[in-house]
């Protein structure tokens, strides 16, 4: 058996935990009762004081597909749609009782197709019809292409007949048309598509469309090929009557939406998604619940070109939520919920198993949010979820073929609140007001637009001052121009100088845009005008191009002497600006800047949740946080490192020396999947600028031979070489239990460092001192039972080596693994990668802690390997790592699983 010091190590352990199986029923007992074990599917769920959860219908047990969308019809039936399949419509039991929906295929009468109309990413019953959202390429089991739908009964006999394509959408997947909502005049609809979804063209555009990248930071797209043929708008939300005759950009710049919710006060709100490979990049975006107001933009770029919150022209979120895969937003009017959840929404995320709750506040013309962990789980793939008629939430697991269920969850004394009580009387503000009352100035032109719009600018209100300047650059140019010119007020001159830069001559307005700023005394701007000032300095360089020798001398002149400043973000806007324009000792500057390590508080993007709160949820997602985590790359050093890939002159041999050297240095720290190939794509555009004669040093210096060809990705001692597969017990048991005689040990070792063993464990002494120690791993356990534990991690979950989740006071949850308690704290290892950093949480915070039932173990570690890898990663483990071990003779071989 293992020391009792190895055995303290093992709640750390992320990676194959191979003793699982096999010891959870004898150390069970050696852990006191303190924490609830799970139980039934509703166990698993963490909601709060006073909330109870009913397990309603298991869909993948009935063989009925993945459900992802749902609605209500209006005899309070529930409809909703398999991802790659048909409708479904429930009749659902009273609240309490123990009796199953009654569930019914939804035909198309007149329709022989297996599946007449399904594949829904949106449902929405209105008019007397349901509207149905297909998110589907054209096939032969399939037809229908994505769209807008509508199926009708016209013979009023329960069944729809009638089906009308309302608009065909090109753009399907993850990143297609997603969801429809009743809008608040209750005449008319909103859609919602994700970035892989062409807008089509539309009658009106509330936002200018002239969209364009209007970033100086140098242009890396992708380097795996994710959206590198997708554009600004991005995601987007569309207004369009019952019949879709008339269609209206409504707002955009968002990545991937998958829904939207209103308020009383009529304001729409989107759930948006953050890009997972970008971590560890200066541009990276969390998910985000923002107010999509008229015109709104957002500011999603492909690759590099992806813009902050801290852009003067464009909007800001309600909240950055953290890591995570959006997939539903309600707002909880409906609700037979607590006071509490008036002016509240829910927003879901998929990959994390969490819902968030939003308590929104009003602010000047916008919102704040206070956030609470509404309810959460694991795993919990959440995909839609509704109110339904009696007050209840409703909502689906599943997606992408998961286990999916249905669940609801109630008040326990709901009966006690009365339906719609829920509803808030709207609190309006006068920003509120003005704001509304200008964005009617959006889809006209109208002489006094710009008369009432223009004071707008020099508002303290961010959206209100957006409102102002997209009225005033829907109107004709010729009306507005020289008010720009004459501007005295410093706010005003900023704002109207991005308003001109965006809807101007590029070919006139760059040098007396550029001349005007300049007037300005920076020293007297707070840091936010000092931010938006260069911020239309940008947007103008980027649109009008480089300035002549005259307009570049004034605005050096103008800039150079406040780089740096003492404010890092200001920095960045100052880099972007004077090393496009070559100014003196830009590069210099820049490069002091990185030795320095000067620290960035991106306040734009803080989260309200922490990414190392997510990592134990998902042991899959959860992986990749933990190396970020571990290893984080210096955001500021890589945003002034790519941005002087761009200088082409400034540079002395020295200076050149030390930043390729650091190169060399970013690519042992760990982001997302995207990282590496982004710092590569950076070294490769920096290898442009140095003589040629030079190239081939500057390359060897900065890291070439750390990369693979296509430069995504280090090289490693061993990567399997496969095809791998999806591994089952019995077909791996059977491949490798009588085939483990003359393996290759050398590979063994390899394989049991790429597939992520070596991380935790040690083997003969080497590897990490995080798990327990394996060298005599094959004296006690079979093939069958390593192999079990490996592929079915969570068959059999001990206490022993299970998370907790703690569920705190504020409505938050915190889940690790507890190393240590005294009277006052537990002690909670978050990142397994990194188990030093220990979290403390105060038992008097506590509600109560529940543990998880998901095993710690990262499933399908051994999925990219083909069967005689596998049989050298398992003759390595039986071995414990020893090359003389009988079992790589000839007859030293086990020959049984038993």
């Amino acid at each position: 058996m293992y020391t009792k010091k190895q055995w303290s190590k093992l709640p750390m352990t992320l990676a194959v935990l191979l003793a699982v199986g096999v010891f959870s029923g004898v150390m069970l007992s050696n852990r006191t009762a303190q924490h609830r074990p799970p139980g039934s599917k509703v166990d698993k769920l963490k909601l709060p004081d006073g909330f109870k959860a009913e397990h309603l219908y298991s869909v993948s047990e009935e063989k009925a597909g993945s459900w992802v969308s749902m609605t209500f019809d209006n005899k309070g039936r529930m409809i909703t749609s398999d991802q790659y399949g048909g409708l479904y419509r429930l009749e659902l039991p009273a609240i309490g009782s123990t009796d199953k929906p009654k569930v019914e295929n939804l035909k198309i009468e007149g329709d022989t197709a297996k599946v007449a109309m399904g594949y829904a990413h949106g449902l929405l019953y209105a008019f007397n019809s349901l509207y149905v959202m297909i998110n589907n390429r054209s096939n032969a089991r399939f037809p229908k292409g994505s769209g807008l739908y509508r199926l009708q009964d016209t013979d009023n006999n329960d069944q729809y007949d009638k089906i009308t394509l309302i608009k065909p959408l090109t753009g399907e997947g993850e990143h297609g048309p997603h969801s429809i909502v009743m809008a608040p005049d209750q005449k008319s609809l909103f859609v919602v598509a994700g970035n892989f979804t062409d807008l089509p063209k539309m009658d009106i555009y509330r936002l200018m469309p002239n969209w364009k990248n209007d970033n100086l930071f140098p242009f890396i797209k992708d380097p795996r090929g994710h959206a590198t043929d997708r554009n600004a708008p991005g995601g987007w939300i569309a207004h369009t009557d019952p019949e879709g005759k008339q269609w209206e950009l409504y707002t955009a710049g968002f990545r991937n939406p998958y829904d939207i919710a209103f308020n009383e006060a009529g304001d729409l709100f989107a759930y948006d998604s953050d890009m997972e490979w970008d971590f560890g990049t200066p541009w990276y975006r969390p998910t985000r619940v923002c107010h999509a107001v008229s015109g709104g933009e957002f500011g999603w770029r492909t690759g590099s070109a992806n813009t902050s919150p801290a852009f003067a022209d464009f909007l800001s979120p309600v909240m950055n939520i953290g890591q995570g895969s959006p997939t539903n937003l309600i707002y909880l009017k409906d609700a037979r919920f607590p006071a509490k959840y008036k002016n509240t929404l829910l927003a879901f995320d998929w990959s994390f198993g969490i819902v968030h709750g939003l308590h929104l506040k009003p602010s000047g013309s916008t919102y704040t949010a206070d956030h609470e962990e509404f309810l959460s789980g694991a795993p919990l793939p959440l995909t839609d979820g509704a109110i339904g008629p009696d007050g209840a939430l409703y909502f689906l697991t599943g997606g992408r073929r998961l286990e999916s269920d249905l669940y609801r969850v109630y008040y326990g004394d709901y009966k006690n609140i009365a339906p719609g009580s829920n509803a808030a009387t709207p609190v309006i503000t006068n920003e509120h007001k003005q704001r509304t009352a200008i964005e009617e100035y959006h889809v006209k032109k109208d002489p006094k637009a710009i008369e009432q719009a223009w004071p707008l600018l020099k508002s303290p209100d961010r959206f209100l001052r957006y409102a102002g300047r997209l009225a005033i650059e829907h109107q004709p140019v010729s009306q507005w121009e020289s008010k720009v010119y004459a501007e005295k007020d410093p706010q005003s001159i900023i704002y109207a100088a991005i308003a001109l830069g965006r809807q101007g001559d590029s070919s006139k307005v760059g040098g007396p845009l550029l001349k005007k700023l300049t007037t300005i005394d920076y020293a007297k701007l707070d840091d936010l005008n000092k931010q938006a000032l260069l911020r239309a300095v940008e947007v103008i360089l980027y649109r009008a191009g480089q300035p002549d020798a005259a307009t570049k001398a004034a605005l050096t002149a103008y800039l150079n002497p406040k780089y740096p400043s003492a404010n890092a973000l200001q920095n960045r806007f100052l880099a972007k600006i004077l090393i496009t324009i070559e100014a003196p000792k830009a590069v210099e500057k820049t490069l002091a800047l990185i030795a320095k390590n000067e620290k960035f508080d991106d306040k734009d993007n803080e989260m309200v949740t922490a990414s190392a709160d997510l990592i134990l949820r998902n042991p899959q997602y959860g992986l990749d946080l933990a190396g970020l985590l571990e290893k984080m790359p210096p955001q500021q050093q890589t945003f002034y490192a790519i941005m002087l890939s761009s200088a082409k002159t400034g540079w002395t041999p020295a200076s050149r020396e030390e930043y390729f050297k650091w190169f060399h240095k970013a690519f042992s720290y760990q982001g997302g999947r995207s990282y590496i190939g982004f710092i590569d794509k950076a070294r490769q555009l920096a290898l442009k600028n140095v003589p040629s004669d030079k190239v081939a040093y500057y390359n060897k210096l900065s890291g070439s031979e750390l990369l693979t060809g296509t430069g995504n990705d280090l090289v490693k001692l061993y990567t399997p070489k496969g095809p791998g597969r999806a591994w089952k017990v019995e077909q791996a048991v059977e491949l490798v239990q009588d085939s483990l005689s003359n393996r290759d040990f050398e590979r063994g070792k390899q394989i049991f460092s790429a597939v992520l063993c070596s991380r935790c464990h040690t083997i003969q002494g080497e590897g990490a001192d995080v798990g327990p120690e394996l060298t005599q791993l094959g004296t006690r356990f079979s093939v069958k039972d390593m192999l079990e534990a490996i592929i079915i991690p969570d068959k059999a979950v001990s206490d022993q080596y299970a998370s907790i989740s703690f569920q705190m006071k504020d409505g938050q949850s915190i889940v690790g693994r507890e190393v240590n308690q005294d009277a006052n704290f537990y002690y909670v290892s978050q990142n397994p990668f990194d188990p030093k950093t220990i979290r403390k949480v105060a038992k008097k915070d506590v509600v109560s802690s529940k543990i998880s039932p998901v095993s710690m173990m990262l499933p399908g570690l051994i999925n990219g390997l083909n069967p005689n890898e596998l049989r050298d990663l398992v003759a390595y483990l039986m071995a414990g790592g020893n090359k003389n071990n009988p079992i790589y003779s000839e007859s030293g071989a086990p020959k049984s699983g038993k």
